[in-house]
């Protein structure tokens, strides 16, 4: 336990060397926050609406944090680990590369939910954004979402054949998701052929199930999405699995 610790501490060092990963899972997505909660604040953002736009905004923005992790810092550090051979170095040890890659995922799970927290206080502190949804049902959708996210990263690294191709992967599958799920710019906005295509997009999937839960929805009301998050974090996480054995990358 002691030697996972210290790795722990390791990795989440090299995570805050990192620019681009502190920045958008840190101070981005309340930068959002702060931009349009400026412009529309937490009103409903037409009558009768049952939810303000903070409200809804604050846990489509969760998603936002929940995508830098699982779709560009740990797939692009594994990535990065895997091309340089470290994990082949570290298996040639006693602590071997398992115990390196559960420190790695523990690290961006724990950055997740810090950049979380931090984006829940300033909505609350800002805006008076309110969370309706049992506390229990919030906190599976946030880690089924992570599962779901941070899988689709491990395939993209079990795909690319080299660090390149798979950053490559991992930037397109998140900007497009990015800007077409209704993390970033609400769905209702959307066009009817931009919203049959972000149907097939794992993070719509995301953002409908947190934004539902965090209203106060249950979870049995969302079968559609944890069937659909849940069967990408298997599939990704078997696929990928594969993938690694039969390239023998370790």
């Amino acid at each position: 336990m002691k030697r996972l610790i210290t790795i722990c501490k390791i990795e989440f060092l090299l995570f805050l060397r990192d620019f681009f990963s502190v920045f958008f899972t840190l101070i981005f997505p309340t930068l959002m926050l702060i931009l349009f909660g400026g412009i529309y604040g937490n009103a409903p953002l037409y009558p009768g609406a049952g939810v303000g736009v903070m409200d809804s905004s604050v846990p489509a923005y969760c998603v936002m944090v929940i995508g830098v992790t699982g779709l560009m810092a740990f797939p692009l550090t594994l990535a990065g680990y895997k091309e340089k051979k470290i994990y082949k170095r570290f298996d040639a040890t006693p602590v071997g590369k398992k115990s390196i890659m559960l420190a790695q995922v523990s690290v961006d799970l724990a950055m997740t939910l810090i950049g979380i927290g931090i984006l829940l206080a300033a909505g609350k502190i800002l805006y008076d954004v309110q969370v309706r949804g049992w506390f229990p049902a919030v906190f599976v959708s946030l880690l089924l979402s992570v599962a779901a996210m941070f899988s689709m990263g491990f395939l993209f690294t079990a795909l690319g054949k080299d660090a390149r191709i798979a950053n490559l992967l991992c930037y397109l599958s998140y900007f497009i998701m990015l800007f077409l799920s209704g993390a970033t710019i609400p769905d209702m906005f959307f066009s009817d052929t931009v919203k049959k295509i972000a149907a097939f997009l794992p993070m719509t999937y995301a953002v409908d199930l947190i934004q539902g839960v965090f209203a106060g929805d249950g979870l049995s009301g969302h079968g559609k999405e944890l069937l659909v998050l849940g069967g990408v974090a298997a599939g990704c996480t078997v696929v990928g699995a594969m993938l690694y054995r039969k390239k023998d990358w370790a």
